[in-house]
């Protein structure tokens, strides 16, 4: 099949550890090892001890990946000794599979619910989320997270509400449970501030959440950074086109003066999509003639398989 007809699924498991790179690197191991996908980037943090991997590959081939991913990690990862600033509910907290070249949706759908049904046989409870929810209220992320790991272990016995879609109405022993789903692409970018004052971190967190009557789109937390000397405005926008990232920095750019603190920085979780970039270029640079901002097909760096 030639190139650009092939299809393309990009996944971004998130796993709750952040601090042991060997640990990461066996679970990353397993990604690279199947064949027909390609490791796009892998980042992870201590503060929020939380490994962000994004890949890209063929749709069987990416849920193969996820699955044999995910096994390692319950090998390696102990949520009863996790402890991070990012929300969380399991060793493997969230693995969204996003469209990415002549796949649709619907097959992102598929590919997580296959994916939630042989977790399930493992012993973790699942969650599903955005367009693969069976609930409306588990379509937002945050009302599957609500109480954490900690709060979890009871809720999900008690609560009927908090009955996972697939797996047992109970944690495993040491992974906790998980979330997957099929969604658009998300961009996590996050914002520094030039304060060591989480409080005022948290206070701009508040202005632009979308929970807040801030932007909509836009999920936000203050972060405290312990090795650096400032504080970080931790970003996910789950609808870039409609909320460009522009947007988000001018709006932290105004709550923050309030302040009289300012902007010292960004950083870029996982990958940025290419007309996101554009879109902010053209609105900075004031261009006469944005239509000269050609994009250019990044896909084809990855899908030589």
């Amino acid at each position: 099949m030639e190139k650009g007809k092939k299809k393309i699924i990009e996944s971004v498991p998130n796993y709750s550890e952040g601090v042991d790179g060997e640990k990461i690197e066996e679970i990353v191991k397993e990604i690279k090892n199947t064949p027909n996908t390609r490791i796009v980037d892998v980042q992870y943090d201590t503060d929020y001890n939380r490994a962000v991997v994004t890949f890209v590959g063929t749709p069987d081939a990416v849920l193969k990946a996820n699955v044999v991913a995910a096994k390692k990690a319950i090998d390696l990862i102990d949520m009863n000794k996790h402890k991070g600033q990012h929300p969380r509910i399991g060793a493997i907290d969230v693995v969204p599979f996003v469209p990415a070249q002549n796949v649709s949706i619907e097959e992102c759908i598929d590919l997580s619910i296959k994916f939630a049904e042989t977790m399930a046989q493992e012993g973790i409870p699942v969650y599903l989320y955005e367009e693969s929810a069976r609930k409306m209220e588990r379509k937002n992320i945050d009302n599957i997270r609500v109480g954490e790991y900690e709060g979890l272990k009871e809720s999900i016995k008690t609560d009927p509400e908090r009955k996972p879609d697939f797996g047992p109405p109970e944690l495993h022993p040491t992974a906790g449970a998980m979330i997957t789903g099929a969604r658009p692409p998300l961009i996590s970018f996050n914002i520094n501030l030039g304060t060591k004052d989480i409080k005022v971190a948290k206070k701009v967190a508040k202005a632009i959440h979308l929970r807040s009557g801030g932007l909509v789109n836009i999920k936000a937390m203050g972060t405290e950074l312990a090795k650096k000397n400032y504080v970080q405005v931790g970003i996910s926008n789950i609808n870039y086109r409609k909320t460009p990232l522009y947007r988000q920095m001018e709006l932290v750019r105004i709550e923050a003066a309030r302040y009289g603190v300012s902007i010292i920085g960004t950083e870029l979780v996982g990958v940025l999509p290419l007309d996101a970039v554009l879109t902010s270029l053209e609105y900075y640079l004031q261009l006469d003639t944005p239509q000269k901002l050609e994009e250019k097909h990044l896909l084809e760096h990855y899908f030589d398989f």
